[in-house]
């Protein structure tokens, strides 16, 4: 069975559609890069997957391990196992990492009919994975992203995808800002993290990251569709020639 079906789907924000008739099926294993100039859709997909309110999907359907993921929640489709690494990482002043990540970890484990860990199976896990991306202990015990640099705060975003384990990553434009030594971490991170069982969509502008998480699949978004699959071939056609010609073949 395919852990991602999306079907026709079309969405808009505030009356305008940005969507207009994506297909794309992920099944495990998987790494799926999307690319597209600004503005083509790419992280709308990214918001319509994770239940952002902001968006209204008005055709289509999107099915996860089966299930119908629209009339999921956002908390759900988290605990479903659905990530999101955010293009821009918001700060919540006053809010733990160890407090925040424990919530996070926990409510995961409660809706899987799993015991919660004890505060010292936490740290031990919490430990396990800040090596993943070499997060140092003193930005794990500041507030969330409180005074973060941009390569700290992607490097945390990471840290919480190790903790949570998600099936399906959604990386939006997660190299925006890096300096090569943190995307090499974050990448290093994600390579980590791999598994037969887990799928990733990678949404970038950027021939580097590609060259760190290698994707099998590589789809072109444009007005909102998808106007070209392939593999990484077809990333390297982008790198090289930019989108002109994907703009002509698509009009």
């Amino acid at each position: 069975m395919s852990l991602l079906e999306i079907h026709n789907l079309h969405a808009s924000i505030g009356g305008k559609e940005i969507l207009r008739g994506i297909d794309l099926t992920i099944n495990p294993g998987e790494i799926h890069a999307v690319m597209g100039p600004n503005g083509a859709g790419k992280s709308t997909l990214s918001a319509i997957l994770t239940g952002n309110p902001a968006y209204t999907v008005t055709e289509g359907s999107i099915l996860y391990k089966g299930k119908d993921l629209l009339a999921m929640p956002p908390e759900q489709r988290s605990w479903e196992g659905i990530f999101l690494s955010f293009q821009y990482p918001v700060e919540i002043p006053g809010v733990s990492m160890v407090n925040f990540m424990r919530t996070a970890v926990n409510e995961h484990r409660k809706y899987n009919n799993q015991p919660a860990l004890s505060a010292t199976e936490f740290l031990r896990l919490m430990r396990e994975k800040r090596s993943v991306v070499q997060l140092d202990n003193k930005l794990a015990n500041r507030s969330v992203n409180e005074g973060f640099s941009g390569g700290e705060k992607k490097r945390n975003e990471i840290f919480q995808m190790a903790m949570l384990e998600p099936t399906l990553s959604i990386l939006d434009e997660t190299d925006s800002g890096l300096d090569v030594d943190a995307l090499r971490i974050v990448s290093d991170g994600v390579n980590r993290l791999k598994s037969a069982e887990r799928a990733s969509i990678v949404i970038t502008h950027y021939q580097k990251l590609l060259e760190y998480i290698e994707p099998q699949f590589v789809h072109i978004v444009y007005k909102g569709r998808i106007v070209e699959n392939g593999g990484p071939e077809l990333a390297n056609r982008i790198f090289a020639e930019g989108f002109d010609w994907v703009k002509e073949k698509a009009e």
